[in-house]
């Protein structure tokens, strides 16, 4: 085991190390060369280079899209005739053979350019024309077969870079590599407390508070994840990126240096807000950047990151916990995001992703949607709490419970009221009550909630059933990390490549379905291997899941709604991870009272059941006639956790399969 730990260990500082030294050597590249490149981008004349944002912008799947005019030398000019039409089918048919398109991790993907991200291909019997009206815009394919939307070459035969808003490959690749560095420390974080919460718990002497480390950490993240996509409609996508990554790097300090357990959740909730703002906004600026046609295989590269940072979490958590302290487990993420908030503010774009329709920043603000902001975060808030707290902390019938419900109440109907009326709305009605969009978003959130209700109760249930440490229950989600990373990898390179975007759901629901049927049927008698495997189809339908509604989502929308569709659904993703955490740890801590006044008997019942209920390592120590009546009471109950997964993940299966979905490249 001591082998074993230790390989794991340097493979996942390893991976993080080089992810690090990839990024520098990077900036150091693209420091040097900038001035030769403004240099070069000035003699051949500043028309050539410019692009229009607002013509990036171009609807993926649109049933009013402008129709464009196929020339000789591969220019397609906008033209506002709707003459014989060449059928875009077979038109996508013959460009395929100027494009290419290359998925070797590491390898530069190339666009592949197809009806959802031009306009309609109209080829012109009557008109030959490479010519259009004044505001017409170009499309001009380029000898690797990527193309460049923008206004007609004045002069200058420069070549334009495959990524959109302007950037070039050097510098996406910096962009994009600290993104997908804040994407593993975000796993890595998340892993770290799946596996080391009875730790850091039971050092606070606060075991019956263990759902409020994850709970508070993704109240405040999913609360606040649409506004920073909408203010980032506003500002452009700069500004909130950088002060969520500082929040994020702030409050992981002060995790490390919490002496409470109230400053430890607190940090997490502040720690919460910030990583809410770093993930979107990484999800934002990656659909901003990337075309849809290959967005799929970028989003395997961020599969590919957020394994390995879920492994070495998994890895590392244990046993920084076991052999350093706990408070190291934090203290190791702070090189990395300091590393890339500096890389960040000097690569993005400050104008990437503002929003045209307003001059100013100021006139962009004016229109913002503060109430729906206020009464959406208010809404979740009261939500959460309610459902943590009752039955867990404080009865149902408490005061303060009862506050928290009818406050929900009158918030959510006020919230749905203003959504109807705003011009900007924070989350449009449209998308949760308008198919596909609607059942993908609502499948993607029961999905968080099945995954993270295993995953949290998971390590509870190697901690104080199997009586391991948590060291060793760490390692054990080594291989259903990789697992979900593989798969996810694995879905969005057969999305680019097959564009069939509703196979990977059904797969992925199915997978959870037999998952969470074989983990309820778990006992503390199987064979020691059988434990890890009885993970793996659960993780798998993880991986074909979260990347598949996903693409699904942005492939159904158009450019414009990519930052409001982005947030809604990590919104209803990250609202399903904290019902996942808090309506598990609901159950269990409810079961559980009711198992242990049932198994446990002796004249220490109520010491014992105390005892085991403020910290799980305290059921090592019990005698053994109070330890086994212990260990069956957990099993119990966190037995009730697995069925209720397997009853979600039914649910979430019937809802995918009444999605209708059009392959990707094809109109709805």
């Amino acid at each position: 085991m001591t082998e074993q730990l230790r390989y794991d260990s340097n493979f996942a500082i390893f991976a993080i190390a080089l992810d690090l030294f990839f990024i520098l050597s990077q900036l150091i590249h693209f420091v040097r060369s900038s001035n030769m490149t403004e240099s070069h981008h000035g003699e051949n004349g500043a028309n050539a280079l410019a692009i229009d944002p607002a013509n990036e912008q171009t609807p993926l799947l649109h049933p009013n899209s402008r129709n464009g005019t196929a020339t000789i030398d591969g220019i397609l000019a906008d033209d506002e005739s709707n003459e014989t039409d060449v059928d875009p089918n077979e038109f996508d048919l013959m460009l395929s053979r100027s494009t290419s398109f290359n998925g070797g991790l590491g390898i530069e993907a190339q666009s592949q350019e197809t009806s959802m991200l031009r306009r309609t291909q109209v080829h012109h019997a009557k008109r030959g024309s490479r010519t259009s009206s004044p505001d017409s815009t170009t499309r001009k394919l380029l000898p690797n077969g990527t193309s460049h939307e923008g206004p007609p070459d004045e002069g200058g035969d420069s070549p334009k870079s495959q990524y959109l808003g302007g950037v070039s490959v050097k510098r996406f690749w910096l962009i994009f590599s600290c993104i997908l560095l804040s994407f593993t420390l975000s796993s890595f974080d998340s892993t770290i407390m799946v596996s080391s919460h009875p730790v850091i718990t039971s050092y606070f002497h606060s075991s019956n508070s263990a759902s409020w480390l994850s709970t508070a950490f993704l109240l405040t993240s999913t609360s606040f994840q649409p506004i920073f996509g909408r203010l980032s409609d506003a500002t452009g996508r700069k500004l909130p990126y950088l002060f969520s990554l500082a929040i994020f790097v702030l409050a992981t300090i002060w995790c490390a240096l919490a002496q409470s357990m109230t400053s430890f959740i607190v940090a997490r909730a502040v720690c919460g807000f910030g990583a809410g703002g770093m993930i979107s906004m990484g999800s934002i600026i990656t659909s901003d950047l990337i075309p849809i046609e290959t967005r799929g295989a970028y989003q395997s590269y961020l599969n590919i990151m957020y394994g390995l940072g879920s492994a070495a979490g998994a890895a590392l958590g244990g046993a920084i916990a076991d052999h350093l302290g706990w408070r190291w487990e934090f203290g190791v993420q702070v090189p990395g995001l300091v590393i890339c908030w500096f890389v960040s503010y000097f690569t993005v774009p400050s104008t990437l992703g503002r929003s045209k329709e307003h001059k100013t920043i100021r006139d962009s603000l004016k229109v913002f949607d503060y109430k729906g902001s206020f009464f959406l975060t208010s809404t979740v808030t009261f939500f959460i709490l309610a459902i943590n707290l009752g039955g867990n902390i404080f009865p149902w019938s408490h005061p303060m419970i009862i506050i928290f419900i009818v406050l929900t109440v009158i918030c959510l109907p006020i919230f749905i009221r203003t959504q109807y009326h705003a011009s900007h709305p924070i989350m449009p009605l449209s998308l949760l009550t308008r198919n596909p969009r609607a059942g993908l978003i609502f499948a993607n959130s029961l999905g968080a909630v099945v995954i993270n209700g295993v995953l949290f109760n998971i390590p509870l249930y190697f901690q104080a059933v199997l009586l391991e440490t948590p060291t060793a229950s760490g390692l054990r989600l080594i291989v259903p990390s990789l697992a979900a990373s593989s798969i996810g990898t694995l879905t969005g390179f057969l999305i680019t490549w097959t564009r069939e975007l509703k196979a990977p759901l059904i797969a992925g629901t199915i997978l959870a379905i037999i998952g969470t049927v074989a983990l309820s049927c778990m006992n503390r008698h199987l064979p020691d291997w059988t434990y890890v495997l009885l993970l793996i189809p659960s993780s798998m339908g993880q991986g074909f899941v979260f990347p598949g509604t996903f693409m699904a989502v942005l492939a159904v929308s158009e450019q414009s709604e990519q930052a409001v569709v982005t947030t809604t659904l990590v919104l209803w993703r990250s609202l399903g991870q904290v019902l996942g955490v808090a309506v598990s740890s609901l159950v269990v801590q409810n079961s559980l009272l009711v198992y242990l006044e049932e198994n446990v008997t002796g004249p220490d019942k109520q010491k014992v059941i105390e005892a085991v209920r403020s910290s799980v390592q305290a059921i090592a120590g019990l005698e053994k006639h109070y330890r086994d009546q212990v260990v069956d009471s957990y099993a119990q109950s966190l037995r009730a956790t697995f069925v209720l997964a397997a009853v979600l993940s039914v649910m979430a299966f019937f809802i995918t399969l009444r999605i209708r979905l059009p392959k990707l490249g094809h109109r709805a």
